[in-house]
C-alpha cells in the first residue's frame, strides 16, 4: 500500500490491507441516513466500526461527524445508535462535540432550523495527543471551580494566572460556496467538510508526521488539510467520480510529493 493516496474502493477492502494498531487519527463523515445521494453506495456500519478499532493505534482518536434525518415525523437517532456501538466494541466516547453551522439552509415545517451535526470524538484508550485550541480568557483570577460537593457546596482549586483558556466543544463554521473551501471543483461533491473544521481537529489530536485516514474521502478535504499540515495520510472512496474530483483538487498541492510505502 502507499501513503498520500486515495484508494478507489470500499474502505473495508482498504482496511483489510492495514496492520493492527497502525493509524494515529481518523476523521470522516459517513453517508448516514441517505441524507445525501452518494452515488447510491451504502456502507456496512458495524463492520467498518470494528475495523477502525483494529487499525487504530492505542491512544488514537476518531472524529465521526454525523447527524440524523427525519423520516415519518421522527428523527432516526442513527447518530446515538452509532455512538453507543462504538462504545460497545471498546472505544471511549471521549467527547461529544458540536459542529455548528453559522449559515444553514433554511427549512420548512414545524421544527426549528437544523444548525448542527454531532462531532463525536472516540478514543482507543486515553488520547495520546491533545493540542487544545485556545482563546483569550476574560477573567484572570487565581481560583478555578473544581467540582460541586455532595452537599451542593462549590470546591475551588488555586491555579496560576493565565491569559488563555481552552475553547468550548461547540465549533462554529460558516459553510457554502466559496466559504467551506476556495477549491471550486470540490463543490461537484454533494457534501463537503469546511476545511477549517478538519484543520482544527487534525491540529488538536495529532502531531506532524502522524498518519491520518479518512474512510469516506469524498471531495478530498481530509487529504488536502493533512498534507498542508505535514501529516501523512491516505483514504478510501468507493465512488470513482468522487476520487476524480478529489485527485483534481489535490493535484496542485501534492504534485511535488512522492508516494511512500506502508
Amino acid at each position: 500500500m502507499k501513503l498520500n493516496k486515495i484508494y478507489n474502493e470500499d474502505c473495508l477492502v482498504t482496511m483489510g490491507k492495514i496492520p493492527d494498531d497502525y493509524i494515529d487519527f481518523v476523521i470522516t463523515s459517513p453517508p448516514y441516513d441517505d441524507i445525501r445521494n452518494y452515488n447510491g453506495f451504502q456502507f456496512e456500519f458495524k463492520n467498518i466500526a470494528n475495523e477502525l478499532f483494529r487499525v487504530l493505534k492505542n491512544g488514537g482518536v476518531i472524529i465521526w461527524v454525523v447527524a440524523d434525518s427525519t423520516i415519518n415525523g421522527t428523527e432516526t437517532g442513527t447518530s446515538f445508535r452509532q455512538a453507543l456501538y462504538f462504545k460497545e466494541i471498546g472505544f471511549n466516547l471521549h467527547d461529544t462535540m458540536i459542529y455548528y453551522k453559522n449559515n444553514p439552509m433554511p427549512q420548512t415545517g414545524n421544527r426549528y432550523h437544523q444548525h448542527f451535526e454531532y462531532m463525536f470524538a472516540f478514543s482507543k484508550g486515553t488520547p495520546k495527543t491533545f493540542n487544545p485550541i485556545t482563546e483569550p480568557t476574560k477573567y484572570r483570577g487565581l481560583a478555578n471551580m473544581k467540582n460541586r460537593g455532595q452537599n451542593g457546596s462549590l470546591n475551588y482549586e488555586k491555579v496560576e494566572r493565565t491569559t488563555e483558556k481552552k475553547v468550548g466543544n461547540v465549533f462554529f463554521y460558516s459553510v457554502g460556496g466559496g466559504i467551506s473551501t476556495k477549491d471550486k471543483i470540490a463543490y461537484d461533491h454533494p457534501a463537503i467538510f469546511p476545511e477549517k473544521l478538519v484543520a482544527d481537529q487534525i491540529n488538536t489530536w495529532t502531531n506532524e508526521n502522524d498518519l491520518v485516514y479518512d474512510p469516506f474521502m469524498g471531495s478530498g478535504t481530509t487529504a488536502k488539510i493533512a498534507h498542508l499540515l505535514k501529516r501523512k495520510w491516505f483514504g478510501s472512496e468507493i465512488s470513482k467520480e468522487y476520487v476524480e474530483i478529489a485527485e483534481a483538487r489535490l493535484k496542485e498541492h501534492t504534485k511535488n510529493n512522492l508516494f511512500t510505502e506502508i
